[in-house]
């Protein structure tokens, strides 16, 4: 099953890598997320000026997904790459953590790392233990 969310999610993640805006770091990331419905969304880091109104390709797709009425995730596949365009692993910061964690089980989301070397596959519980959620505010 993984092997089939990989093929499912790398081409549209390695697609939407061209459409990274990463003047500063010039380090490109590029997201694909599979929505409950079937549907995949994808997502780029877009970085600013203004360092802190950037935003991290994992959350850009999970907002795509959202806008398009997803409210639910299975799997998120993500890649990034220098500017000579060598992948790399890199894993989710702690912010996007969180917010897979508002619309995905922490035991079920597959957390799909990719790099030129292979993947790395996760749940986000492995990546997040002990999360808060939304559950945790119902009283």
């Amino acid at each position: 099953k993984d092997s089939l969310l990989i093929e499912t999610l790398k081409p549209a993640a390695i697609f939407a890598l061209k459409n990274s805006n990463a003047p500063y770091s010039h380090f490109h990331v590029a997201a694909a997320v599979l929505g409950a419905s079937g549907r995949v969304y994808t997502g780029v880091n877009v970085e600013n000026a203004s360092y802190p109104a950037g935003i991290c390709a994992e959350r850009n797709a999970i907002f795509h997904a959202v806008a398009e009425g997803e409210k639910e995730i299975e799997a998120i596949l993500i890649t990034g790459c220098d500017e000579e365009g060598k992948q790399a692993y890199c894993p989710p910061c702690g912010v996007c953590r969180q917010v897979m964690r508002e619309f995905a089980d922490p035991k079920k989301l597959k957390v799909i790392v990719l790099s030129e070397e292979g993947e790395k596959i996760y749940t986000l519980e492995d990546l997040l233990p002990d999360s808060f959620g939304p559950e945790k505010l119902q009283v």
